[in-house]
């Protein structure tokens, strides 16, 4: 039996017509933009509910506190001598931080007499500039060389991993009160150092109490995190290098440090912001020392006093935390994001 042209035996006539229908094209498209069309909305109805309470934990308060710092605080009013609730104070709050300017009995704005919390701004800023440069710096190091040794295999490596943990784990009050007790006058500090040093009391003690302190605490979590990011460098490449005859230092530089550079760069933000924000342990540690003061100890001093003198504060601690993180995060690489896709991807060629 002769079989007609364009079939096959057993199969269906398939004409080019139908290889080439103009409307089968359109009716895919169009049921996948319906699918789209319906993902979204789905994908909406889970996104509205987290941006509504995000809007009232963080969006409100935020707004809220920007609003106060454009308030005076209630008070006695210099010139009748009567109570008064406040009002408009304009950008005064902040000139009082920024240029240091209190507001004399008459009236006038002047500097700010020593010892009044508005003489201690730039102090508290150079403060906490301090101690994040050098806790940062310091815990950096010691993260790499600790996240480098729990990432070789040993035994008891996992013994050693929960180790590291305890100081990271015990609460921040707790941890200053600790090391209250080493560095009182008559602790373990200054007997095994036979010395006499006043080390929450004077100036410089009780500025390198709290660089130790934060540093014994948060170094745990510079190692977690810079070990998450050696785990992602392929061992090939480390034997490879061997074989070409690379010695550990080349291996360290050539590979490890370019590798772990991105999750490196994340550690170092997350750890920036969290310094930036000290309070409780040079609080507790030294007991408001003015030579451990950060301005987030400003802030709260601020508080007892006038509410909106503080929220002008907080505004500004805000506003020099979100510079520091985008200056880490557009120079410096240190997003999250980007690291997750340059350990996947590997080192450029």
């Amino acid at each position: 039996m002769a079989v007609p042209t364009g079939t096959t035996s057993g199969a269906p006539a398939r004409t080019a017509a139908g290889d080439s229908d103009p409307g089968r094209g359109t009716r895919a498209e169009s049921e996948n933009g319906r699918r789209f069309g319906l993902s979204g909305r789905r994908a909406w109805l889970f996104v509205v509910p987290t941006l509504a309470v995000l809007a009232v934990v963080i969006g409100y308060p935020v707004i809220r506190a920007l609003v106060m710092s454009f308030q005076k605080d209630a008070g006695l009013d210099p010139s009748t001598g009567m109570f008064v609730e406040g009002g408009w104070a304009g950008f005064t709050n902040y000139t009082h931080w920024i240029l240091q300017q209190c507001t004399s009995p008459g009236g006038a704005a002047v500097a700010c007499p020593p010892g009044t919390l508005g003489s201690q701004f730039w102090s508290a800023v150079g403060n906490t500039a301090f101690f994040t440069v050098v806790t940062v710096g310091i815990e950096v190091a010691i993260g790499l060389w600790m996240a480098i040794i729990m990432g070789k295999t040993f035994k008891g490596r996992a013994l050693l991993r929960a180790a590291v943990l305890i100081p990271w784990a015990i609460p921040t009050a707790v941890t200053a009160k600790l090391w209250y007790f080493i560095f009182a006058y008559d602790g373990i500090a200054n007997r095994l150092l036979g010395t006499q040093i006043l080390w929450t009391s004077d100036e410089w003690p009780a500025r390198f109490a709290v660089i130790i302190s934060d540093v014994w605490k948060t170094t745990p979590f510079m190692a977690l995190l810079i070990l998450a990011g050696l785990q992602m460098i392929p061992q090939d490449v480390y034997e490879a290098a061997r074989v070409d005859g690379a010695s550990a230092w080349q291996r360290f530089r050539r590979i490890t440090l370019p590798l772990v550079k991105p999750a490196l760069m994340v550690a170092i933000l997350f750890r920036t912001m969290d310094a930036l924000r000290m309070y409780d342990l040079p609080a507790i540690l030294t007991g408001g020392n003015p030579a451990t003061t950060t301005v987030s100890i400003l802030v709260v001093d601020q508080v007892r006093q006038g509410f909106n003198s503080a929220s002008a504060l907080s505004t500004i601690t805000f506003l020099m935390i979100f510079a520091v993180a985008f200056v880490l995060v557009k120079f410096l690489g240190a997003n999250a994001v980007e690291t997750q896709e340059a350990q996947r991807k590997g080192p450029k060629p």
